[in-house]
């Protein structure tokens, strides 16, 4: 009887040490006060606006107030950032290049949170004739083909980002190399500044419909319009990764990234459908068309 009241109190303290110890836990993390997550994002995302958006009502629903160090840069360097733990939270747009990151270990996804798609735009003549190709990769033949006639010009971000890996691989399907050719002139600049010089030059480039769209909605584009769509090759998918790395190994890295991951995957997803329909759609209720599509863009070279 001695032994087993002796061990009925070990197992009872051991409960209540767990318990207080997960109170603990929880009481800390809810307590923190401009905790710094450092963060990497693809540039739409960034000149968007809804990451502060997502952020902000995050802060507020939780009550965490934590601090995000945002690094808006291409999706390239973007995923370069959190694999050698420069910073521990990703949001990117380029499923290949993520798909080389995932299967050498240095980042997890923990969400597919939005998605929209890339565009083709151009100057309204469209000497190209990219409004009549049948899908995005005759588009990029067409495009080159007017290009060596001297007819038209293509602006390309060449940093790297989800757009730039997109549009080489369009070329790639294509069958062709512009590299050198004097009518395809490489930025490397952000989204925003490509389109401005695109719609100055008259010349074509392929954006990401929230970008173009909210400049067109401020007026500061006067000569492009969306000349080609393709839900075959230009559906664009946003993750969002964690940093696999030393540096980002830390509990309470950890507890934001998985916390603002439930939050994108619920709250957050009407947030997107709200404020920014027309710009970018929440996955919910197309998770699996969303999944599949990342999965066959994981396969284009």
């Amino acid at each position: 009887m001695r032994i087993v009241i002796i061990s009925l109190v070990v197992v009872l303290a051991w409960i209540t040490g767990f318990i207080i110890g997960v109170y603990h836990v929880e009481l800390s993390h809810s307590s923190l006060t401009q905790y710094s997550v450092k963060v990497s994002t693809t540039t739409s995302l960034y000149q968007l606006g809804v990451l502060d958006d997502l952020f902000s009502d995050f802060n507020n629903v939780t009550g965490l107030n934590a601090k995000f160090d945002v690094l808006a840069k291409g999706s390239g360097e973007a995923l370069r950032l959190l694999a050698d733990g420069s910073t521990c939270i990703g949001f990117v747009h380029a499923p290949a290049l993520e798909q080389e990151f995932i299967t050498q270990g240095k980042i997890e996804r923990l969400a597919l949170f939005a998605y929209n798609e890339f565009i083709i735009v151009g100057p309204r003549s469209d000497p190209a004739n990219v409004s009549s190709a049948v899908n995005a990769v005759e588009a990029f033949k067409r495009i080159y083909m007017a290009g060596e006639l001297g007819l038209a010009r293509f602006i390309s971000r060449g940093d790297m980002s989800g757009t730039n890996i997109r549009e080489i691989q369009l070329w790639n399907l294509a069958g062709l190399n512009p590299e050198g050719k004097s009518w395809y002139l490489k930025t490397g600049q952000g989204m925003s500044q490509v389109l401005i010089i695109a719609d100055n030059l008259d010349a074509y480039t392929l954006t990401d419909i929230g970008t173009y769209m909210k400049l067109e909605n401020q007026g500061k584009l006067r000569n492009l319009v969306t000349l080609k769509s393709d839900p075959t090759y230009l559906i664009n998918v946003y993750s969002m990764y964690l940093s696999k790395t030393t540096p980002c190994d830390d509990p309470y890295t950890w507890y934001i990234a998985f916390k603002l991951r439930d939050y994108l995957l619920s709250r957050g997803q009407d947030l997107i459908s709200i404020k920014y329909m027309g710009l970018l759609n929440p996955v919910k209720g197309r998770e699996d068309m969303v999944l599949q599509a990342w999965l066959a863009l994981t396969k284009l070279s």
